[in-house]
């Protein structure tokens, strides 16, 4: 049964999806949960607080859905593939903690201005994520799976990364399954040709 700080860090990540850092107030999430302020700040000295442990919950669901099924997988080429597959069917999906859709990039456009310090948080989950395809393209490229020079496969990790991106960011606002599937299709596609 979930603990009043789960249930407060859940609805949390729910509103922060949706209607981002600055536009949640902690009485809407006080309202939402059945609680009183004493049962919020109980728990969190002030939002920010709540933010950092909003944001670690968004990242272990990430890694859940995103990394389903990936270690079972022998090849690189075919994780990355998985992973894309994973993002768009079961990620992108989870409205029943990311109605918003992908809340890292919600809120790294949202804070970049406002609330640089949060946004960098937020941020470093892009760069392990660079870094992670940057690993699977090098150890494809290492097995002969794929011929590309270092300043090529730099660019495929960053049209990799950068087309997750824009399909989510589109997803939000069409909320088109036809489009996200079509984008994230053709990323796996793209993958496939320039692999062995």
């Amino acid at each position: 049964m979930a603990t009043l700080k789960d249930k407060i860090i859940h609805e949390a990540l729910r509103q922060f999806s949706v209607k981002g850092f600055l536009n949640t107030s902690t009485s809407e999430i006080i309202e939402a949960v059945g609680t009183s302020k004493g049962g919020l700040y109980n728990h969190f000295k002030n939002k920010e607080e709540l933010f950092h442990e909003a944001l670690s919950q968004a990242r272990k669901i990430w890694r859940e859905r995103n990394l389903d099924g990936v270690p079972e997988i022998e090849r690189p080429i075919d994780k990355i593939k998985k992973i894309l597959f994973n993002y768009k069917d079961r990620y992108l999906m989870d409205e029943k903690n990311l109605p918003g859709g992908c809340i890292f990039v919600n809120l790294a456009v949202e804070l970049s201005d406002q609330r640089p310090h949060l946004a960098n948080a937020v941020s470093e989950g892009f760069s392990r994520l660079k870094k992670m395809f940057k690993r699977l393209i090098d150890q494809e490229r290492e097995t002969g799976g794929m011929l590309l020079t270092d300043s090529e496969a730099d660019r495929v990790v960053e049209l990799i990364f950068s087309s997750l991106l824009g399909a989510c960011v589109m997803y939000a606002s069409d909320k088109s399954r036809r489009n996200l599937n079509l984008t994230v299709n053709s990323m796996i596609d793209y993958l496939t040709r320039i692999s062995r």
